[in-house]
């Protein structure tokens, strides 16, 4: 296993996400996280995945149709997860946070949108859940969504959450940061 933030995350939603789970991709970019999770859940799970951009959705469903796996891809923001599954019923939770690689190189995450994502998927989780956030900074979307982000996650509610956030200290540039949540049960 090559050992960065991709790698760190994909192998925390393997030891996490089982079949006939209920697993929400919040960015879902070019699909690879959409499909790992459908993969994973198998036939009798379902994923939902989500991006603002119509680039990322036909992506997402191209490599679904590609490799025979079916989700809902949403055109929506990851802020409005919360209208597509109750609250309490999902079991994982994955964002990309960043831009869309190989795309517009001006549109990005944001802290408003993010955080709130961040909390409306804190409520979707059941209990025992888990989201993976991996956190990509600079650029030209600096570090304005790093900072809210990190200062929010500060507030999470202690006996409700367990958030673990990773930083890598001999990695050149703005390596992004995998963070990892768990849900109490």
């Amino acid at each position: 296993m090559k050992l960065n933030t991709l790698a760190m995350v994909h192998e925390f939603l393997k030891q996490n996400v089982r079949e006939g789970m209920l697993c929400i991709d919040a960015t879902a970019g070019k699909g690879r996280d959409t499909a790992l999770l459908c993969q994973l859940v198998g036939k009798s799970g379902h994923v939902l995945a989500f991006d603002i951009q119509q680039e990322a959705v036909s992506q997402t469903n191209a490599l679904l149709e590609q490799e025979g796996l079916q989700a809902d891809v949403i055109l929506d923001s990851h802020a409005n997860m919360e209208r597509y599954a109750e609250a309490g019923t999902v079991d994982c939770i994955v964002f990309n946070l960043g831009r869309l690689p190989g795309g517009n190189r001006l549109i990005f995450t944001e802290a408003e949108s993010s955080i709130l994502a961040i909390d409306a998927g804190l409520d979707l989780l059941k209990p025992r859940g888990v989201m993976a956030i991996a956190l990509y900074y600079g650029k030209e979307n600096g570090y304005e969504e790093k900072n809210a982000v990190l200062q929010h996650l500060k507030t999470v509610d202690e006996r409700a959450y367990t958030v673990l956030c990773c930083e890598w200290s001999n990695r050149h540039g703005e390596p992004p940061m995998p963070i990892f949540i768990w849900k109490e049960g």
